[in-house]
């Protein structure tokens, strides 16, 4: 009897696996970073900082499109356009020996691009967010707004809502 029940649970297992559904396809992503953006770097920011945030933008931006499966298997171009950081970075506190990590100020990001469906179709995106209320700086780490402004634009582009914006 434990034996025809085994064979029988087998049995549909198998079945149940040869109609799974297969996992959608995932989305390219590809981040640069804008000219000004790269200088800006370069200059004063710091090379390495710009371009953890770049990669952070890529690895949300994947994250949320595999988890919506919005665009599954399109592309989607992204350029860094601006980031303004809360605090001095290593590389600004480096630069000038009277700057303090106590200080602040208020920072966010810019994002350009296009999304690419299988189709071909390609419709561009856009999103700017800075903070507006120094208040809420204070507490807040070098690349937090810039961050910030990352995570909404990952999670509204999952949510097919950065489209219309223009």
């Amino acid at each position: 009897m434990r034996a025809l029940l085994l064979a029988t649970f087998a049995s549909l297992a198998l079945a149940g696996s040869a109609h799974a559904v297969e996992p959608l396809a995932t989305t390219s992503v590809e981040v640069k970073l804008s000219p000004e953006l790269q200088k800006k770097a370069a200059d004063d920011y710091g090379v390495r900082d710009v371009q953890r945030l770049a990669d952070d933008l890529k690895k949300n931006v994947e994250r949320e499109l595999d988890r919506t499966g919005v665009l599954a298997g399109g592309r989607v171009g992204l350029t860094l356009v601006d980031a303004r950081p809360n605090r001095p970075t290593f590389k600004q506190l480096g630069d000038r020996p009277g700057l303090s990590f106590e200080s602040f100020g208020t920072g966010g990001a810019a994002i350009e691009g296009q999304a690419i469906s299988v189709d071909g179709h390609v419709t561009p995106v856009r999103y700017r967010w800075y903070e507006s209320d120094i208040r809420q700086a204070k507490l807040t780490t070098t690349w937090s707004d810039a961050g910030r402004a990352i995570d909404r634009f990952a999670f509204q582009l999952g949510r097919g809502e950065v489209y219309a914006r223009r």
